[in-house]
């Protein structure tokens, strides 16, 4: 079920329409001349980096691509952030990305504000959600940010594969209709998102799984992921190809960058280094996991 690697490209965008989903979920349609020939791989949890203009700005500052790359030390990268591909309609071509709007943030202040005519960058996009070969069933957590995958993900999973949703969202007004197939249960939790304890973790562990061949998906606060894939890889014992848990938020984003940025340079190269190693990415994954820990961060 996994898409095509598509080659490297960046465009601009431009804003086509607005729509409030939710009291803090709104829909931003890109579109325009500007995205002719865009693709996407068709992976329901695909991501891509926005890029915004400068204060004042009309066109943003497109970062450069090298060796199919982006060249990150090509842009100021404050005005760059990640989000997933909520819906593509390959007939306008346009692309319809969900934010999670709040008091700060550059994304969420240009969401807040975004008007038809404005413009974006935006790359070419890749996915994560690689499920196995004959999937019978698959279990979906997600928190509020993670919401658009979800639901993109339940509206591409294929007719038998047995699904489990479980939606962390703030409080009921901040729910969504889903596409439901047969075979499908979903279950809204209310809380966590940063206004209290998450219970995605909990979910996970105290979640059946079926026989036959599954999968696990699981998108949250990054730090909440930790004992999401510790439990996984560690103490279910499962495959890397069996799951997938990414963090797509950091709960005080600022105040954790600044504290990796006082880091000393032997410390960053100490964690740098263990992306190195020679060992499977689930368990260099959690190696990083345990030394972010270490280091209050």
């Amino acid at each position: 079920m996994s898409g095509t690697t598509l080659p490297m490209r960046v465009w601009t965008g431009e804003v086509v329409r607005t729509e409030d989903l939710t009291p803090a979920l709104r829909r931003v349609v890109i579109g325009g001349r500007g995205l002719a020939g865009y693709a996407t791989t068709g992976v329901g949890d695909e991501y891509v980096r926005l890029i915004f203009p400068l204060g004042g700005e009309r066109e943003p500052i497109l970062p450069t691509v090298t060796d199919g790359h982006l060249d990150y030390g090509s842009i100021d990268l404050d005005t760059m952030r990640t989000y997933t591909v909520r819906a593509f309609d390959p007939v306008t071509t346009e692309v319809s990305i969900d934010f999670v709007v709040h008091d700060g943030g550059v994304a969420a202040e240009w969401a807040r504000k975004a008007a038809p005519g404005d413009l974006v960058g935006i790359n070419t996009p890749d996915g994560m959600y690689d499920p196995p070969a004959g999937l019978a069933w698959q279990l979906l957590v997600a928190d509020f940010a993670a919401l658009p995958a979800a639901a993109r993900l339940l509206e591409n999973t294929p007719s038998g594969v047995r699904t489990r949703a479980v939606l962390e969202v703030p409080g009921p007004e901040h729910h969504i209709p889903l596409d439901v197939r047969p075979g499908t249960e979903i279950t809204w939790l209310h809380g966590g998102n940063g206004h209290g304890a998450s219970r995605l973790e909990q979910c996970v562990r105290s979640m059946p799984r079926p026989d036959g061949t599954g999968y696990v998906w699981v998108a949250g606060e990054t730090r909440e992921m930790r004992n999401v894939r510790k439990y996984l890889r560690r103490e279910l014992g499962l495959p890397a190809g069996a799951y997938k848990a990414v963090g797509y938020w950091t709960d005080g984003a600022e105040t954790w960058r600044d504290r990796y940025d006082a880091l000393d340079d032997a410390t960053k190269a100490s964690l740098e280094a263990i992306w190195a190693a020679d060992a499977d990415l689930a368990d260099i994954e959690i190696q990083y996991d345990e030394k972010l820990a270490r280091l209050g961060l």
